[in-house]
C-alpha cells in the first residue's frame, strides 16, 4: 500500500462527491501538478481507482484504504455504487 512521503504539507481539500457530483474530469485520465500529492479519501462506499502509469494498477477505494495519488501521474476513478469522498492535495513543506 502506497503512503505519502514524510516531509508533506496538506494544503487543500476538494468538496464532497457523491457517485452523482463527481467531476467528469476525474472519470478519465488526469494528474496533479508538478509537485503535487493526491490523498482520495473515502468517507462511505467504494470507488475504483486507476492507476495508469507506469503501468497499469487498479485498487478499490475503502474508508479504511485511501488512494495516493502521485504528481505527475496520470490516474482515474470509476463509481462502484453509492459512495462519498473528497481528495486532499499535499506539497513539500516551505523551506525557509
Amino acid at each position: 500500500m502506497k503512503a505519502l512521503p514524510e516531509g508533506l504539507t496538506h494544503y487543500k481539500s476538494t468538496a464532497e462527491f457523491t457517485e452523482n457530483s463527481i467531476p467528469a474530469a476525474l472519470l478519465r485520465s488526469h494528474s496533479t501538478a508538478p509537485e503535487v500529492w493526491g490523498r482520495i479519501k473515502i468517507i462511505e462506499g467504494k470507488l475504483l481507482y486507476r492507476m495508469l502509469e507506469p503501468t497499469l494498477e487498479e485498487l478499490v477505494l475503502t474508508p479504511a484504504q485511501d488512494g495516493i495519488v502521485e504528481p505527475r501521474a496520470l490516474h482515474e476513478v470509476a463509481v462502484l455504487g453509492p459512495v462519498r469522498f473528497c481528495v486532499e492535495f499535499h506539497r513539500m513543506a516551505a523551506r525557509g
